[in-house]
């Protein structure tokens, strides 16, 4: 075996990191976006589809992301490095480093959303949430955006400035576990409304009349987005990770994590919009707005409309303060590696960042909404360059890296440190080689192409 780098801070098992890396894996991009994509582009052919891809290019990023900070205890940029000095190698580091930069303050913009409607359900203002055009009003309103946003980034870089074990593992262990738990909870409750049957077999059976080339491309752009690859998360936590920890079983944890909750997402949703609209497909065409305008108009319907309002909001919460808090432990591992810094200075800096352009996110619908990148407002933009843009180039990176400097035998003999042997060896060294590249070009193009104009997402 090669010689091991220096000591690191670490998570102290296997249970600490699947949890961790679980938390970040689910978050809003499987309690919000699944659902309203899943409704959009077909239910049960989405989810299969979801699903395949999952198994197949999501375990494989997973994997390789892992064993790559595993093998050098280094965040992106020191990982990128660690096995070849060209140019385009190191730019691939940066590129998985700034991606988590950019995600985190218009990521707690929204946590700061889900933070305000918990409080209304908590105050008893159910009624007040489910009401026309409440969330418009919320979100143009800059001094309620901005407070909101701040107590959610509060809590992120509390947690942050606590470090790996007492702070990301120690808050992963409690909420995930809560957080299945209200989810079950909320589904059960759901799949019982009258009517609501109609809306669990539109998502667990396919019907492929309602399939079409946007369904693959939104697939492969929400597992994308859910598991957290390309965000350089997967590295930071890879290099906390210690050596008798089995990277492919961690995997597979990680990866029935994220499509488990992802699918009660869609049946806490999608059987109450069911229920409440009658099966008006129109009511499930409501997009990103679906969590926050649709649901509360269903819970007002529902009869005990402050509890499960409170439940649901809850877990959102925690599955958007898991996912934040990963992020932004990649920025602060980062700003440690590279530049030597104390914790502390990196939660501020950390802290900087996340005020400045999370406040461009929070106000631009308000005070700032005369201002637009693109058409975008800040949020939008960010959240398209992001996500669009840079995480499928920083994957491609990763691919080529790997393939190229790190070379794929040396990832498989990361995976088998532990002793365990590789199962899906041939799968993976096949994926990473050819399928995975070609997956992340067509995210690529395909988005970029969106957002022109000349498809239709």
């Amino acid at each position: 075996m090669n010689e091991r780098p220096g000591t690191r801070n670490s998570f102290s098992g296997k249970i600490g990191f699947v949890l961790a890396a679980a938390g970040s894996a689910v978050g809003l991009g499987n309690i919000w976006r699944f659902p309203y994509l899943a409704a959009k582009y077909g239910g049960g052919a989405f989810l299969l589809v979801y699903i395949i891809l999952a198994l197949s290019f999501g375990y494989t990023m997973i994997v390789a992301e892992t064993a790559i900070g595993r093998m050098t205890r280094k965040s992106p940029i020191g990982a990128f490095r660690a096995h070849g000095n060209q140019k385009h190698f190191r730019a691939g580091g940066w590129l998985n480093a700034i991606v988590p930069m950019l995600i985190m303050p218009y990521y707690s913009v929204i946590g700061g959303w889900v933070c305000k409607y918990l409080f209304e359900y908590l105050r008893g203002g159910a009624a007040g949430l489910a009401a026309d055009d409440y969330f418009g009003t919320f979100i143009s309103n800059g001094a309620s955006t901005e407070m909101w946003f701040l107590v959610f980034a509060a809590l992120v870089l509390l947690i942050i400035f606590s470090g790996v074990r007492n702070g990301v593992e120690r808050v992963s262990k409690i909420s995930m576990p809560i957080l299945i738990v209200l989810a079950l909870v909320i589904a059960v409750y759901s799949m019982t409304r009258p009517g609501a049957m109609e809306g669990v077999k539109y998502l667990v059976i396919p019907n492929f009349e309602n399939f079409s080339w946007m369904t693959v491309v939104s697939a492969m752009g929400q597992m994308f987005y859910s598991l957290s690859i390309a965000m350089g998360i997967l590295i930071t936590y890879g290099s906390y990770m210690k050596d008798d920890i089995s990277i492919e079983g961690a995997a597979e944890r990680v990866e029935l994590f994220d499509t488990s909750i992802a699918i009660l997402a869609g049946l806490m949703i999608i059987p109450a919009v069911f229920a409440f609209s009658g099966g008006d497909p129109n009511a499930l065409q409501a997009g990103p707005s679906l969590m926050f305008i649709t649901i509360p108009k269903v819970f007002a319907n529902m009869g005990i409309t402050t509890l499960v309002g409170i439940l649901f909001f809850a877990l959102v919460l925690l599955a958007a303060l898991t996912s934040a808090v990963s992020l932004a432990e990649s920025v602060a591992a980062t700003f440690e590696d590279e530049l030597g810094w104390s914790r502390k200075r990196a939660t501020l800096c950390i802290t900087a960042i996340m005020v400045g352009l999370g406040t461009l996110s929070s106000l631009g619908y308000g005070p700032l909404a005369n201002i637009t990148i693109f058409g975008m407002a800040f949020l939008d933009f960010f959240d398209f360059l992001s996500n669009s843009v840079m995480m499928p180039i920083a994957a491609l990176a990763s691919c080529i890296y790997i393939v190229r400097a790190v070379k794929i035998e040396r990832i498989v003999e990361e995976v088998e440190r532990d002793g365990a042997p590789f199962k899906r060896k041939k799968m993976f060294c096949f994926m990473i080689k050819y399928v995975c590249p070609i997956f992340v070009v067509i995210i690529l193009i395909s988005s970029i192409a969106n957002v022109l104009g000349w498809i239709t997402m």
